[in-house]
């Protein structure tokens, strides 16, 4: 049976392939719609399989708002080249239309959702068979509230946020807190949101970083007093370097060492608990700046908080929750 080039179109519309591919679907099947269409799916999958192993770092990031329910996703894949592609953003923005549609809370229902003969995890393995690419969904968030906003940085399609507030918002704040959270990558809305298990964490982190400050300190100031230089007493590498160039002795860099190991282990034994303790809250104070958001220093006001900002433009407005993905390193 001759193929015609309306049965091509016909699965090139329903598959997403490429011309050859489908015409070569067809051949094999003789027309064959049905048929050619899982040739198709099974070389996506073939291909899928054999790149397994390929780190999917590129892709589309997409968000959109439908006013109280804003949501996120990603569809990666494996070069810029691909991620740029209309028929690839398209595929990313199909998928989040039906997730958001569809109410979805988890990535595993967005995967089982149906769209074209399949799902949309078959769509995704069906789109690795036409570009030859490893490719997979990830980064899928939802927000819910009396109102919502997301950001796409730069409209590239790389970074997205959606925010999420306890009534509407105005388009300016609104946007200014996506931003926002897309700048400053926070953690957290507030200080009693940071999980009990990341404070707990950062405390003995600082705690840890105190002592080993002070005890420094107190070394430094034993070498200064005994009249040695900082730089040669620093490490093994430099009093090394200091006896070879006769700035030292082998006895005094023994003593060095010595004078090091016994002040450190007195200064260690007998550290403050209380001072510890207040040095760091305090470079948990900082952490909370850092990683809440509204503790965090304005982006366009740095002179003011993210809370302030949004006190002065509503005292109720409150932000629920956010969410943040990006598919760059940092």
């Amino acid at each position: 049976m001759a193929v015609t080039m309306a049965d091509i179109t016909k699965l090139r519309k329903l598959s997403g392939a490429g011309m050859m591919d489908c015409k070569n679907a067809l051949a094999e099947t003789d027309g064959d719609l049905d048929k050619a269409m899982e040739i198709i799916r099974k070389k996506g999958q073939a291909v899928a399989a054999k790149r397994s192993d390929r780190d999917a770092s590129e892709g589309c990031v997409l968000a959109k708002t439908t006013g109280k329910l804003a949501a996120m996703i990603a569809l990666k894949c494996e070069t810029d080249f691909v991620a740029k592609n209309a028929d690839f953003v398209a595929l990313t923005n199909e998928i989040l239309d039906a997730a958001i549609a569809n109410k979805c809370a988890t990535l595993d229902e967005v995967n089982a959702l149906p769209l074209g003969n399949g799902t949309i995890a078959d769509a995704v393995t069906g789109r690795s068979g036409i570009t030859g690419e490893k490719m997979e969904l990830d980064g899928y968030f939802v927000v819910e509230g009396e109102s919502t906003s997301v950001y796409n940085h730069q409209g590239k399609n790389q970074l997205c946020t959606i925010v999420a507030f306890n009534k509407p918002a105005s388009d300016a704040i609104a946007h200014e807190l996506a931003m926002q959270i897309a700048a400053m990558n926070p953690i957290s809305v507030d200080e009693a949101s940071v999980p009990a298990s990341v404070v707990e964490a950062e405390m003995q982190v600082a705690i840890e970083k105190t002592k080993e400050e002070q005890v420094k300190k107190a070394v430094e100031a034993a070498l200064k007093k005994a009249g040695f230089n900082l730089y040669i007493a620093e490490n093994e590498e430099h009093l090394n370097e200091g006896i070879m160039k006769g700035s030292i002795t082998e006895a005094q860099a023994e003593e060095i060492r010595q004078l090091k190991e016994s002040v450190a282990a007195e200064k260690a034994a007998n550290l403050p608990e209380q001072m510890i303790q207040n040095i760091a809250k305090g470079r948990i104070a900082k952490f909370y700046k850092e990683v809440c958001l509204l503790n965090q220093e304005d982006i366009m006001d740095p002179k003011k908080t993210v809370a302030e900002v949004l006190k002065e433009a509503d005292p109720e407005l409150k932000v629920l929750s956010f969410k943040r993905f990006t598919l760059r390193a940092e």
